[in-house]
């Protein structure tokens, strides 16, 4: 076998082989069964999860990171939050509190340091100053608070999340889960437990036989409930893991998470199930690594329009499919855990945009063979997961339904045909803005390239235009039995509307002669404008039955991302090459004397 076939299905297997590397579980931790922990299942957000999944989003959104460094070793999300939860002490020195915004820090008093990250410890004298400041900018709407004020509240509410976290299982600072126990009775026990009662981040005490599935208890209600007498007996093993933790002793420790485990599943073997492919998920994170695969498929598609096309377009292109497989297996694993259709929130729906990028992009290289099909899916794939990454920053990505979108058969097949409608349009406007790049960058122009860019923006916005029409009148037949209307000029409705119509407008500018390739090529970038307005950008306005909040830092990405659209659709427009100086003339010749 040549260089030129073997390449490639070396690139694919390895990337393939890589991910399945991460999802392997990791081994004991200084002897401590860690991830044994992390697997232990919890209810929050009211669903069933495993502690892993709790730490990483905590971790997430207190710190935009699932791992961090600390006196130089790595710190892993289940390890942080064993810390936090049985020995605060140790977790309060973890440099995990981004502060950004210069203002903050000068009214906290505190000096900027390189990372701009600070430990529970170094804020926690100056939490009542934030708590006040931050209770002051809540009472003024979002939309109008100052970018200090924006601050502020976000920082109170990071750390309310760790002194929720502190404060879940055992009260910080006290004597620990088994005191407690022994203790319930005693006077000024109430007010303890109720504080365990309403801090509590999680609920990690199954049901017991003939209870409902979602009848989870957190420690504070447990311990209200035996009242004097005998507490649950997942009580006193949590306790004894506590203890085993304070007191460094990993064998006690590793016996307390296998009793613990064993009791789950015999009181909910159905979540002890889905917990356990819940946490092989987390570990994998195929969306992050589809993100490094697209990178790859990209570095090596331009590399082959310089050197060795033969061996490195192929190689871009099974890189491409190995990132959609990483990509795809990702989306089914969301379906399955959640049980839901792929789109349910703004997270999903990048996610899903991304996929459908992709496959229409594999699609269009298979036809072409020219290396742009790659160049555009691969792209579009790393954008659409960037978007999301940044998406998750908000916690749990697979929270629970809003009761108006968990409804019935039209709204699962409205969002997901609606949303391939958008990976459509975005897919249009990449291959147009490749084609705008060629042409003024380009050293020559092969008019059969340029012939098949047409072709591929062409088929791509017919097909976008029929599913995002299907997609509307699907919205408008839910709409239609949940609010008892069709149509009702929505701004979430008019966005879809203007997807509809703007492809439209650019088939009969087509098909009409009113537009040519340069000026379809145009119309196809301004198509990002729109559709991303109908997709984010109407979320913002915070009015409607679609808008569920506001996002001011979204807010600016999507206005930079529209400004950079109108910049590629004016170099679309000018002349090719407009920038490069004329060729000198040659001197005429003097006419000949006589």
């Amino acid at each position: 076998m040549n260089v030129a076939k073997l390449a490639p299905r070396v690139a694919g297997v390895l990337a393939l082989a890589g991910c399945l590397y991460a999802a392997l579980p990791a081994g004991l931790l200084r002897g401590y069964d860690v991830a044994g922990f992390g697997q232990l299942p919890v209810l929050e957000g009211g669903r069933v999860k495993p502690i892993d999944s709790i730490a990483r989003n905590s971790l997430l959104v207190i710190r935009g990171q699932q791992t961090f460094r600390y006196q130089g070793k790595a710190v892993g999300p289940d390890e942080w939050l064993l810390d936090v939860m049985f020995a605060p002490d140790v977790a309060d020195d973890h440099p995990i509190f981004v502060i950004n915004d210069p203002d903050v820090l000068g009214f906290i008093d505190i000096q900027q340091t390189a990372d701009r990250y600070y430990s529970f410890k170094t804020l926690e004298p100056h939490i009542a100053d934030i708590e006040k400041q931050a209770e002051l900018a809540r009472s003024i709407d979002p939309k109008q608070r100052t970018r200090f004020q924006s601050a502020i509240a976000n920082l109170f509410d990071r750390l309310y999340q760790y002194h929720r976290l502190r404060n879940t299982v055992q009260l910080a600072r006290t004597p620990g889960l088994a005191t407690e126990i022994a203790n319930r009775a005693a006077p000024g026990a109430e007010q303890r437990l109720a504080a365990l009662t309403e801090l509590a981040v999680f609920r990690p005490l199954p049901p017991a036989a003939g209870q409902p599935p979602e009848a989870w208890l957190n420690v504070g209600e447990a311990l209200t409930a035996a009242g004097a007498g005998p507490p649950d007996p997942s009580l006193l093993v949590w306790s004894r893991l506590a203890q085993a933790h304070a007191a460094k002793a990993p064998a006690d420790f590793n016996t307390a998470v296998s009793e613990l485990a064993a009791i789950a599943r015999a009181q909910s073997p159905a979540a002890a199930g889905q917990v356990s492919a819940e946490v092989v998920f987390n570990r994998a994170q195929p969306f992050y690594a589809g993100m490094i695969i697209y990178v790859l498929a990209l570095i090596c598609v331009f590399a082959s329009w310089v050197w060795k096309p033969t061996i490195l377009q192929p190689t871009a292109f099974a890189l491409l499919v190995a990132g959609s497989v990483v990509h795809t297996a990702g989306l089914i694993s969301r379906v399955i855990l959640q049980g839901r259709p792929p789109v349910t929130n703004l997270y999903s729906s990048a996610v899903f945009v991304g996929w459908g990028a992709v496959i229409l992009g594999i699609i269009l290289e298979r036809m072409y063979r020219r290396g742009y099909g790659t160049v555009v899916a691969a792209a579009s794939g790393f954008a659409s997961l960037i978007v999301a990454h940044h998406l998750a920053s908000d916690g749990d990505t697979m929270e629970m339904m809003r009761a108006v979108l968990d409804s019935n058969f039209w709204l699962a097949t409205h969002v997901v045909t609606i949303t391939i409608g958008y990976s459509g349009t975005f897919l249009a406007g990449a291959i147009a803005i490749v084609w705008v790049v060629r042409r003024h960058f380009a050293k020559a122009l092969d008019p059969a390239t340029s012939k098949a860019l047409a072709s591929m923006t062409y088929g791509i916005i017919c097909f976008a235009l029929f599913f995002s029409f299907i997609g509307t009148v699907l919205g408008g037949i839910w709409a239609d039995q949940s609010w008892g209307r069709f149509w009702g000029w929505d701004p979430k409705e008019n966005g879809a509307l203007l997807i509809v119509l703007w492809c439209a407008i650019i088939l009969h500018a087509r098909w009409g002669g009113y537009a040519k390739e340069r000026g379809i090529m145009a119309m196809a970038i301004f198509g990002n404008v729109i559709t991303s307005f109908s997709w984010f950008g109407v979320n913002m306005l915070g009015v409607g039955l679609h808008a569920y909040g506001f996002m001011d830092e979204a807010f600016w990405a999507l206005a930079w991302f529209m400004v950079s659209q109108l910049v590629l659709v004016g170099f679309a427009l000018l002349p090719p090459k407009f920038w490069r100086p004329a060729p000198a003339k040659a001197p005429e010749p003097e006419p000949a004397k006589a």
